[in-house]
């Protein structure tokens, strides 16, 4: 009895498992890490909201936190091209080298839309993977999620159960949230728009929109006036009802197309942590209650 009890006081006092240290490029992979790892891991963000995640200076502080990262949670498909290699490589990070599992990619796990036919730099941030911007359909959540539970149950296999049972919770949960998203937009199937910036290409195939102009010339180069007045003249045979910035794009060109060309202008979220859009599920109630009210 005495020995059992002493076995007891020692397994007791083993320290609890450490949570895995998650480093996700955008919020939105942070997010869907947190809803199927929970307090499996400690996550956060190179990002926020309200950056261009095109656009990032790989500073000291984020060298520091990717360093000490059990697994690095990227888009993929050059999203992060500019920025991402620098912090790896200055890290000296073995696990999240690209190759190795503590790395992640969540394009792998998606169809990309708008892959060009050619490459060229000239046309500005066109990526040859595809549209890079995929957490704007909630579908993708659904593959991105299966993939990286698989992923956290490899680099964590002594959890690996409870991420498969997290994610499938998650999975059933999030499938009727899309089905009643998709009956309240009904009204947006069909709708023409016009993008400030090319970022909406999942979000309008999921309802059914149409994309018939963007503001930038090229893909990441700001528009002029003149360039803005063209795209308010060719647009108009098409009647778009709305034009769609993201919360981090400047407001200057959306609302100026907005008030030349009489149409609502729509901030959308774009990402976990905007205004109203504090997780997930806010992300996308948001984006469909300003899409509908943009009607």
């Amino acid at each position: 009895m005495k020995k059992l009890f002493v076995i007891l006081a020692a397994v007791l006092a083993l320290p609890a498992q450490a949570a895995l240290n998650v480093l996700a490029t955008v919020p939105e992979w942070a997010a869907l890490a947190q809803e199927i790892a929970g307090d499996k891991i400690k996550v956060s963000s190179a990002t926020t909201a309200l950056q261009d995640p095109h656009h990032i200076d790989a500073r000291p502080s984020l060298i520091a936190r990717a360093r000490n990262a059990d697994l690095l949670l990227a888009t993929g498909a050059e999203l992060e091209v500019g920025w991402l290699p620098v912090v790896q490589r200055e890290s000296g990070n073995p696990r999240i080298q690209s190759g190795q599992p503590g790395y992640f990619e969540a394009a792998g796990a998606v169809r990309m839309l708008e892959v060009p036919a050619r490459l060229d730099r000239a046309d500005g941030d066109v990526h040859a993977a595809g549209n890079p911007h995929i957490q704007t359909d909630p579908r993708n959540m659904l593959a991105v999620g299966e993939a990286l539970a698989a992923r956290l149950a490899q680099v964590d296999p002594a959890n690996a159960a409870a991420y498969r049972t997290a994610y499938a919770a998650f999975a059933d949960r999030w499938r009727a949230q899309i089905k009643r998203w998709e009956a309240q937009a009904a009204p947006l199937k069909g709708v023409a728009v016009v993008s400030q910036h090319k970022a909406w290409a999942y979000l309008y195939d999921w309802l059914g929109m149409r994309e018939v102009a963007a503001l930038e010339p090229k893909p990441g180069v700001e528009p002029s006036l003149a360039h803005l007045a063209l795209v308010r003249d060719q647009a108009a045979t098409s009647r778009p009802r709305m034009v769609i910035r993201a919360a981090y794009n400047s407001a200057r060109p959306a609302e100026w197309f907005a008030r030349e060309a009489k149409v609502s202008a729509v901030v959308l979220p774009f990402t976990v942590g905007a205004p109203e859009a504090a997780d997930l599920t806010a992300l996308f109630e948001t984006t469909v209650q300003r899409l509908l009210k943009g009607l």
